[in-house]
């Protein structure tokens, strides 16, 4: 059974395509970019309806398949951007219909979670959920993926992003922050807010601009400053949800966790206590329909021709799902 996904959540439209034994077929993506600002929800929406039937057409190109090949279609129902949900649900709801076949709509942050787990063949790993709208500590207990730590305010990225913009980058400004510590050589002091088990990035944002603000800083050294101060925040409560999970794998999935810093300290904290990092390749790390469509195969018990029924969740949780696949 070949599933097709949908993922647009947020700044990207992606199509996957996966079958039941977890082989890949196609995995295709189209993302908003701007020069200056950040994400605008009608702009974004605006995009992923000029690309989603180019994006479904190339996914299907790209694994030499045709519609009738397709036996499940699956789409992310939340959390995310109303708008942008929107688009792929009805392009999901267009292509079941046409071919009568049932569909699922699945949950965003544990797609990334499954799908880490299928490409690095992690057993029983904590999640360090990493992107821009989320910053989440999860790990399997008692029937759901239980979210054990989190920001308290914005996702890491958004945090980044917020702070790229504020110097003059556009969207994403990660990956430009990241190439900016690449050439810092100075540490900065700045908040280092670990609240119990969560997180909190508002406060570091003002701190940064305020220091960007004064010239007294280069901006090669606030980037790595920010990056240092707030991966070690991350990898802190990674390693205290091990610890109390009593699980030895930590598997990274969302957008930041591309960055190549961020891995290197995951790694350095599992090496130290014995454990297993795990790090899924960049392009499933990064929002993908790759990850829609194989969580879409792990629920397809709950796929439905009634398309009426289903519809988007922005504000859906990672712990409000019963996990009802797992063996």
């Amino acid at each position: 059974m070949i599933c097709l996904g949908i993922e647009s959540t947020a700044h990207t439209f992606g199509c996957g395509i996966i079958d039941d034994k977890g082989r890949i077929y196609s995995n295709v993506i189209d993302a908003y970019k701007t020069e200056t600002g950040g994400i605008h929800p009608s702009e974004a929406k605006k995009h992923h309806e000029n690309v989603k039937d180019k994006v479904v057409e190339d996914a299907l190109k790209n694994a030499n398949l045709r519609f009738e090949d397709i036996g499940l279609v699956s789409f992310s129902q939340g959390p995310g951007i109303g708008p942008c949900l929107l688009v792929g649900m009805r392009k999901t709801k267009e292509v079941a219909s046409k071919l009568n076949i049932p569909l699922v709509g699945v949950n965003h942050c544990i797609s990334h979670l499954e799908i880490g787990k299928l490409m690095t063949k992690a057993k029983d790993p904590v999640l360090l959920y990493a992107s821009g709208a989320n910053t989440q500590i999860i790990a399997y207990e008692g029937g759901k993926y239980r979210v054990f730590g989190e920001t308290l305010d914005q996702g890491v990225g958004n945090f980044i992003d917020s702070f790229a913009r504020y110097i003059g980058f556009g969207f994403p400004g990660g990956p430009k922050i990241e190439k900016l510590a690449l050439n810092g050589k100075n540490y900065i002091e700045l908040p280092y807010v670990v609240k119990g088990m969560d997180v909190s990035f508002s406060g570091i944002l003002t701190n940064l601009k305020q220091k960007f603000d004064s010239k007294k800083h280069s901006n090669e050294n606030l980037a790595y400053s920010l990056q240092e101060t707030a991966f070690a925040m991350l990898v802190e409560v990674s390693e205290r949800a091990m610890a109390h999970c009593g699980k030895n794998e930590l598997v990274i999935g969302g957008g930041v966790g591309c960055n190549k810093r961020l891995r290197e300290m995951c790694r350095l904290m599992c090496e130290e206590r014995k454990g297993k990092f795990f790090s899924p390749p960049n392009e499933v790390l990064v929002d993908n329909g790759l990850q829609i469509a194989w969580l879409g195969v792990l629920q397809r018990n709950q796929a439905t021709t009634d398309y009426n029924t289903m519809d988007i969740k922005p504000y859906e949780r990672t712990d409000d799902v019963d996990i009802i696949w797992k063996d």
